[in-house]
């Protein structure tokens, strides 16, 4: 991965202060989201790392809760030539589902996934935009279990170290393109 391309995503990376509330740095990627040139590059050095890492993917699962992995996960899965499966907030799928409750950094809430998204033994990776606690991203690797997906990876394009999040998903590999403590 050349350090320029890398450089282009994080200089579109702003920090907001104090957001959600007082003592947080929340990360900003929707100048990111804004720069085509800035987000094309984030989707290449993600494929890249997903074609290095794996010979056969069958899915992209991306939360669609309160981040914005689903506005990465689609794109990505596009360009891998696979599908994209929603990891959702309870009530927003129709027929059959999964659900699993989970804290948040600032709470509690249910994610859900329909039953019949992956079937057993299908490999798929785990997208988000961030990384902080590990509660949503642990919420999806539990409901991808539970219909007995394997799951590669967990991506996200950006770590909160200083969270340890990472150290929640157990022996499921992780990867971020970008961190910060």
């Amino acid at each position: 991965m050349s350090e320029e391309r890398l450089r282009r995503v994080r200089d579109r990376v702003r920090p907001f202060p104090d957001f959600p509330e007082p003592g947080v740095l929340f990360r900003d990627i929707s100048p990111l989201l804004k720069d085509p040139v800035a987000f094309r590059t984030l989707i290449d050095l993600l494929e890249d790392h997903l074609r290095a890492s794996f010979p056969k993917i069958d899915f992209i699962a991306g939360e669609c809760l309160d981040s914005r992995g689903f506005l990465i996960g689609p794109p990505l899965a596009q360009r891998l030539g696979i599908g994209f499966v929603p990891v959702r907030k309870k009530g927003k799928l129709p027929g059959p589902t999964e659900s699993v409750s989970y804290s948040l950094e600032y709470g509690k809430a249910e994610l859900e996934i329909q039953s019949d998204a992956v079937e057993p033994g299908q490999k798929v990776v785990i997208v988000d935009d961030l990384l902080a606690t590990g509660g949503t991203m642990c919420a999806a690797c539990e409901l991808l279990k539970r219909l007995k997906a394997e799951i590669l990876e967990c991506l996200a394009v950006i770590e909160l170290k200083s969270l340890k999040g990472s150290e929640k998903l157990d022996s499921i590999p992780f990867y971020s393109l970008l961190q910060y403590d």
